[in-house]
């Protein structure tokens, strides 16, 4: 009896192919979106958990719940670019408030 490896295991193509050569590039640039994305989003929660009621107004929380709502849009969708569906672990680690979570999508007038 023979044994055969997984076809999962199997290279199709040369390290030196320009398929593989193209895959690493695309995989490079997705790995550096999610970062950028991820960047943005610290920032944007950064700047809410800094709002002051008695420095600021409450305009400018909305604003400020407004841009966070989009920069966890944007990284949860280059996330599931990337093949990671789940958002339960982000959520947790960057302490996303559900008045963020709640306004994620929504679209503004």
């Amino acid at each position: 009896m023979s044994v055969r490896p997984p076809q999962s295991l199997r290279q199709f193509h040369s390290t030196d192919s320009g398929f593989n050569v193209l895959e690493y590039e695309l995989m490079a640039e997705r790995a550096s979106s999610l970062g950028r994305h991820g960047l943005k989003l610290e920032t944007a929660l950064a700047d809410l958990r800094a709002w002051n009621p008695e420095r600021h107004s409450g305009d400018e929380r909305e604003n400020l719940l407004n841009k966070a709502s989009d920069a966890v849009w944007a990284f949860f969708i280059q996330r599931e670019i990337c093949g990671l569906r789940n958002n339960r672990d982000i959520i947790q680690r960057y302490a996303i408030p559900n008045e963020v979570l709640a306004r994620v999508g929504a679209v503004r007038r």
